[in-house]
């Protein structure tokens, strides 16, 4: 009799990121300085002609926030799960 390894659920993501992709102005902070690579720049164009980051894995998202740390215009920042983001956040 042939052994089958149930393969683990999978995780759920530990945060996310909450991106206002018309506030960006494209220097890529975010997605250079992401720890887990969640981010990547985006093809497409917001109306200002920059290319925004989107979000490439949800799933590898810690909510560290250290996107919105870098980022000069405070277009982006991650948030643990679990806890709601403050008002007058971007």
């Amino acid at each position: 009799m042939v052994e089958t390894k149930k393969s683990a659920a999978p995780k759920a993501p530990r945060g996310h990121v909450v991106v206002n992709s018309e506030r960006c102005k494209g220097c890529g902070f975010c997605a250079q300085f992401c720890p887990t690579g969640v981010l990547a720049m985006s093809r497409g164009f917001n109306l200002k002609g920059y290319h925004p980051p989107i979000v490439a894995d949800a799933a590898k998202c810690s909510g560290c926030d250290l996107c919105g740390m870098y980022c000069p215009d405070f277009a982006i920042y991650g948030v643990k799960n679990g806890r709601k983001p403050e008002s007058g956040d971007a």
